[in-house]
């Protein structure tokens, strides 16, 4: 290791994960979500995994996420589609209508800046009306869903922008059988007819997650947007893992190596208290790194070919595990979290500990924590790479259709 901590990111387990779900699609076209830096796996080598994995859309939550992807090659006019889904007031949108990135509506403001930036850079703007059909976060609801679709028409007459795609999402498709999810999913079918009977004609309808991916099919009309499945996480642990493959596994490298005496405190506040003669190694990883500090004395880890817990309480950039008479030598590899096929803790496993859910384990790993990525098409040996870009060539861009 090239430094004291990585997270190894299979960009092969990515395409898989992307085929498996465009499998279960069943014809509907795929949008891998690649927000918050690839959900920790870095923006631009997942997009591209994605898209080898055969996933036509790219979805982002900031337009700066989408103008990244679009300056990799990877975005609107100069590769696939990538829809912007979350809209804020003052957003410099006319890069993002330039870049001929598809944009999300929630509110007729929000469509009257929309158009007035395609106005000014005079290129009719791309967007995708969101509907809020029960989650009570952004989109409009029924009650403003018409004046919503009256502000897009009128935009769309002046030929400031086209209505290419219709749009909500659920709260409760990871709990099946939940009330909500029929609720929802009746209610998106009306604000659909509706705005399809006011002249709205939408290339794509869209409001399946990862969840409703996998075991709603009736939500998966013409195109579905999975996040967390797509790097292998499951999003209804109940239910398995739908057979798909962990691609981040985090690692570190042993440091400090110690023998201390029964009594001894370990870490901050003392919040571990040996019970006998022991070894004691430093992990060089800590809360800076993205290490939950409220998992001291918590996790596991695997080293020395067991789990051990954390022993006392997490640091900014490290932590200690306690060997019992057990050693290692410095630099030994130790396994924070991984597929689970050596014995090593999952992110899955972490959450549950932890109160939590898989999405936050992974992408709250800091950037400072190097990247090294394997497995996809043309990766070639391991690099190491930034979260949020790969070295030229590391992987391949798949299909670019839109």
């Amino acid at each position: 290791m090239s430094s004291p901590a990585e997270a190894r990111v299979d960009l092969g387990a990515i395409g898989d994960n992307v085929a498996l779900l465009r499998d279960r699609a069943a014809g509907a076209e795929v949008m891998a979500m690649v927000k918050a830096e690839g959900y920790g796996h870095g923006l631009v080598p997942a997009a591209r995994a994605a898209l080898a994995g055969g996933a036509t859309w790219l979805g982002v939550a900031k337009l700066a996420e989408g103008l990244e992807l679009h300056e990799a090659g990877l975005a609107g006019r100069s590769g696939v589609r990538t829809l912007v889904c979350l809209g804020v007031p003052g957003e410099p949108y006319g890069k993002g209508v330039q870049a001929g990135l598809d944009l999300a509506a929630g509110a007729p403001w929000l469509v009257k800046e929309i158009a007035e930036a395609a106005r000014r850079t005079g290129v009719p703007a791309r967007i995708h009306l969101k509907a809020d059909t029960g989650m009570s976060r952004g989109g409009a609801t029924g009650e403003d869903w018409p004046a919503l679709v009256d502000a897009a028409l009128a935009a769309e007459a002046e030929g400031l922008l086209r209505v290419v795609g219709l749009m909500s999402h659920f709260a409760c498709a990871d709990e099946p059988g939940h009330p909500s999810i029929g609720r929802q999913l009746s209610a998106f079918q009306e604000m659909v007819e509706h705005a399809e009977k006011a002249g709205i004609r939408p290339e794509v309808r869209h409001l399946s997650n990862s969840a409703a991916t996998l075991m709603i099919p009736e939500a998966r009309f013409d195109l579905v947007r999975p996040g967390i499945a797509v790097y292998g996480l499951t999003p209804v642990p109940r239910e398995g893992t739908f057979g798909l493959r962990p691609a981040m596994t985090l690692v570190a490298g042993a440091a400090l190596l110690k023998r201390v005496p029964e009594g001894s405190g370990v870490s901050y506040g003392h919040t571990y208290v040996t019970g006998r003669g022991t070894n004691l190694a430093l992990v060089p990883a800590g809360y800076g790194d993205g290490i939950p500090r409220h998992g001291s004395n918590v996790l596991e880890v695997l080293a020395a070919g067991r789990r051990r817990r954390i022993a006392g309480r997490v640091c900014m950039d490290q932590f200690m595990i306690d060997l019992g008479d057990d050693t290692l030598a410095a630099g030994d590899e130790i396994v924070l979290f991984g597929t689970g096929e050596r014995g090593e803790p999952t992110a899955q496993e972490w959450a549950d500990a932890l109160g939590t859910i898989s999405y936050e384990i992974v992408t709250r790993i800091g950037s400072r924590v190097p990247r090294v990525y394997t497995g996809g098409p043309g990766a070639g040996p391991p690099r190491s790479a930034k979260p949020g870009n790969a070295e030229p060539g590391s992987v391949g861009t798949g299909s670019v259709d839109g």
